[in-house]
């Protein structure tokens, strides 16, 4: 499999640092960066054997490529990706996956009129320790609380605090805690459980009034579930799902679901199904394998989670 990459961040060359040293059967044929970043992408396309170097976007939709992966600032995700399934070419748009919810419904029509293959890149989603929780929920019996907790102290907020704000810090790239980390939580949610009744966020705003933590409340017919994420503090972070017969509780961050306990009359077992010690591996491997077998169904159940998440996005930011 072929794939073209847009941007030269941090989650860009995250990925392309993985397909590199996992994937030798995924080849990396071109790179898009503006053309202020020239250098930074001749750096990275030589440190991962990458052909193209492009700064002109139709440049790179010309390149031989049967993904593009969109992973520039949340702001422009919808049109990259838009523009890419225009061109003909399978998208996986990193998260989250657009501004709005009509901007999502418009990418997934014109990727299923194109029978293009479009995901967004949640990791979580892709890993058999998420599989896990889904075939466990029936044992834990009917759910009524749900608590998933991101936290951490970011990189960028020091420099935050000095008014030097980074592309995560600033609402006109959509930067912001929701956007960022608690939009796992979202998905953890959404992915099992569906579209709520109703959403709604509590944020703590700093000084050019981006989220830098925040919970939202979401009320589903048996339950109520909070999401909260934090880039402003530190804690653990974990995931409890409360049934009548017992609890799920996810160990670590959601965008890894590193580990799951069970507890069911009193006995606790632990699952760690994942095999890949990066929390990237399944989602390329399930892709991969989904686009081999042309198994379309599967690009369907994954936007009905990403059109879930980006209704609940609309709602508490309306």
């Amino acid at each position: 499999m072929k794939i073209s990459v847009v941007g030269s961040g941090m989650i860009a060359t995250e990925v392309m640092t993985l397909l590199n040293a996992e994937f030798p059967q995924i080849e990396l044929v071109s790179i898009f960066v503006r053309p202020g970043s020239l250098e930074k992408g001749q750096q990275l396309a030589a440190r991962f054997n990458i052909a193209k170097v492009c700064t002109d976007y139709d440049e790179l939709l010309a390149q031989d490529a049967d993904f593009v992966y969109v992973a520039n600032v949340n702001k422009v995700h919808f049109e990259y990706a838009k523009k890419a399934l225009q061109a003909g070419r399978n998208v996986i748009l990193e998260k989250p996956f657009c501004s709005t919810l009509s901007q999502a419904e418009e990418l997934f029509r014109i990727a299923e009129e194109k029978k293009l293959y479009l995901f967004e890149a949640v990791s979580l989603l892709f890993m058999p320790n998420f599989e896990s929780i889904k075939a466990n929920l029936p044992r834990i019996g009917r759910v009524h609380i749900v608590e998933c907790n991101y936290s951490q102290y970011s990189s960028r907020y020091d420099r935050y605090l000095n008014h030097d704000v980074a592309p995560a810090f600033d609402p006109a790239c959509e930067g912001g805690a929701l956007r960022d980390l608690n939009v796992y939580n979202l998905n953890l949610v959404a992915g099992l459980f569906g579209k709520p009744e109703s959403a709604s966020y509590w944020a703590n705003l700093g000084f050019n009034g981006v989220d830098t933590s925040g919970t939202v409340i979401m009320k589903y017919p048996t339950f109520v579930a909070t999401c909260t994420g934090a880039k402003d503090c530190g804690g653990p972070s974990m995931s409890f799902i409360q049934g009548e017969k017992g609890w799920i509780m996810v160990e670590g961050a959601n965008n890894a679901l590193a580990s799951v306990k069970i507890s069911v009359g009193g006995q606790v077992e632990t699952i760690r199904s994942n095999r890949y010690a990066h929390r990237l591996g399944h989602e390329f491997e399930a892709i991969m394998d989904i686009y081999e077998r042309k198994d379309y169904e599967q690009v369907l159940k994954h936007r009905d989670t990403s059109l879930a998440v980006m209704a609940i996005l609309n709602e508490v930011t309306k």
